[in-house]
């Protein structure tokens, strides 16, 4: 009787941890659901801001350069108004509503006046680098000459020796 005690024993020990066993079973079904769907939303987090920060290309080709014929000398103090008025334009500009701004250089020996824009769909760094070309493209080609205006596909730099408004 007594290895019939041992052996029911057993089969009680054993009924119970299948019990409890299968108690854990749909418990554990959960953890597994809930880390496929936190899978899920990682991945569609990572794509979705993947996606959403895409960023622009300026296009720098120029569409035309136009200079004034009128020319200044070395020594003129134009140049000096000149250099601010080109070097202010491309700083301030991307910092401006709409990427439109207008400016005037400071000294009163020779005024330089100057307006930049970039296209609105530029972000702001884009903005910067199309009128760091502009710049580039109107000094390299109008060197020396009272007026310029560098026309590019995303952006546009203009300075003269007089007021304009555009």
């Amino acid at each position: 009787m007594s290895s019939n005690s041992a052996e029911d024993s057993m089969k009680r020990s054993h009924k119970g941890n299948t019990a409890k066993t299968s108690d854990l079973r749909p418990w554990l079904f959960g953890l597994s659901n809930m880390a496929a769907t936190i899978t899920e939303l990682i991945l569609f987090f990572t794509l979705c801001f993947s996606f959403t920060t895409v960023k622009s290309v300026p296009n720098t080709n120029a569409r035309s350069v136009l200079c004034n014929s009128g020319e200044y000398t070395g020594g003129d103090p134009f140049a000096i108004s000149l250099a601010y008025v080109l070097q202010e334009l491309q700083n301030e500009t991307p910092a401006r509503h709409n990427y439109d701004y207008y400016n005037i250089s400071p000294y009163p020996n020779a005024f330089a006046y100057g307006h930049a824009t970039c296209n609105t769909n530029l972000t702001t760094p884009d903005c910067t680098t199309c009128l760091g070309a502009a710049n580039a493209t109107v000094t390299a080609t109008c060197s020396r000459r009272i007026g310029g205006r560098a026309l590019l596909f995303d952006c546009s730099i203009r300075y003269e020796q007089y007021p304009f408004k555009e």
